[in-house]
């Protein structure tokens, strides 16, 4: 065999799952069809580094979104990532709201979120003079990060650990063996064949499509991804937060909101919103300044519509429809689709960023027990 492993797609998870498996001292090849690494979905989000508060309890996001937090944090601390520890409020604007607060405070305890706090209108306006709420939930250890440095260090400690990086590289073809894969595929305009033991699908937005080219996968047991864009608008000037703001999240977590964010340079942004797409679109069309100016005005009176401006937009390759209730990570093994050694990964969206340490944790511990098994 060519690798140990193969990880298709070097988007956070993917540079997460090559680093932690290359640290067993496997071989391990990492490929991506982009010119880079992070250009999808792992570089078009708020940077966030979430709490782990929403999620129903011993969900896969609500278990990795609280141990990847933590295990975030350190990394971060340990090889100087650029991130800081804002702190974030989500916001009730109205009694209904109000009460909605008290829910996501109990779902966020029962996750294992324990720092947080409901605020009262004073406390809320000695946080955020410009905030308007009846009531807010403060979570102190929400944070942002530079994903962009994370990211890169993951690529560095993978290759300090003798993992192989290629980019502009696609399969075309992926056949299993007894004890393995064979890959047809294109790399930089050249076609290129190798073997591996063990491979991962961790695609992204293209999951469904390279599941595809895996000769013995049956279609029809496939999930059905639901592409769904999100616009964020940079707002002009100075921040006037110094948390984030967040509303009361949509039903069903379809998205949370018309949020703002903060980067680490100072640079508020608000976003994003949820529409679902049929076809992969990156512009950001300057007449949604006016919803997201009705959206924000909830919640920040004193906006300047004028102020906002198109800043960029990303896609979530979401497994629940516009009807649909939650719906969970989804990490397919032998045992969900029969081919040894594979584990196609579908639905990774928000908390990834924040839970990629952990879903790459929990990842290199399935590649293990299937190997063991075969």
């Amino acid at each position: 065999m060519d690798f140990d492993l193969v990880v298709v797609g070097a988007g956070v998870i993917g540079l997460a799952i090559a680093y932690k498996t290359s640290q067993q001292g496997k071989s391990v090849l990492l490929i991506e069809k982009q010119s880079s690494f992070g250009s999808g979905i792992s570089s078009r989000n708020s940077e966030v580094i979430h709490a782990g508060i929403y999620y129903p309890e011993n969900s896969l996001k609500a278990t990795l979104c609280l141990e990847g937090r933590n295990e975030l944090y350190a990394f971060c601390q340990k090889y100087r990532v650029p991130y800081k520890r804002i702190g974030k409020l989500i916001i009730a604007t109205d009694e209904r709201e109000t009460v909605q607060l008290e829910q996501i405070l109990k779902q966020g305890k029962q996750n294992g979120v324990n720092d947080l706090e409901i605020l009262d209108q004073l406390q809320i306006r000695h946080l955020e003079p410009l905030i308007q709420a009846q009531a807010a939930l403060l979570s102190p250890s929400t944070g942002i990060i530079d994903s962009h440095s994370f990211m890169q260090t993951l690529l560095g400690l993978l290759q300090h650990h003798n993992g192989i990086f290629v980019a502009n590289t696609e399969p075309t073809q992926i056949i299993p063996l007894q004890h393995g894969f064979h890959i047809k595929g294109h790399s930089s305009g050249d076609d290129f064949q190798l073997t591996c033991r063990q491979l991962v699908n961790a695609a992204g937005l293209s999951a469904l499509q390279l599941a595809r080219k895996i000769v013995g996968i049956c279609d029809k047991n496939l999930p059905r991804l639901y592409p769904c864009k999100g616009h964020y608008f940079a707002l002009q000037g100075t921040s006037p937060f110094s948390h984030l703001i967040y509303p009361v999240p949509n039903a069903h977590l379809i998205g949370l909101g018309i949020h703002a964010t903060l980067d680490l340079a100072g640079q508020v942004k608000f976003g994003p919103d949820s529409q679902y797409i049929d076809n992969i679109d990156y512009t950001v069309p300057e007449h949604l300044a006016t919803s997201f100016a009705q959206a924000i005005k909830r919640y920040f009176p004193s906006l300047a519509p004028n102020k906002l401006t198109p800043a960029y937009s990303g896609i979530r390759p979401k497994l629940q429809g516009p009807k649909d209730a939650f719906s969970d990570f989804v990490f397919e093994d032998h045992n969900m689709h029969g081919i040894p050694g594979l584990i196609n990964m579908f639905g990774i969206e928000s908390p990834g960023l924040t839970a990629s340490l952990a879903i790459a944790r929990h990842i290199t511990q399935q590649l293990e027990s299937d190997a063991s098994r075969f």
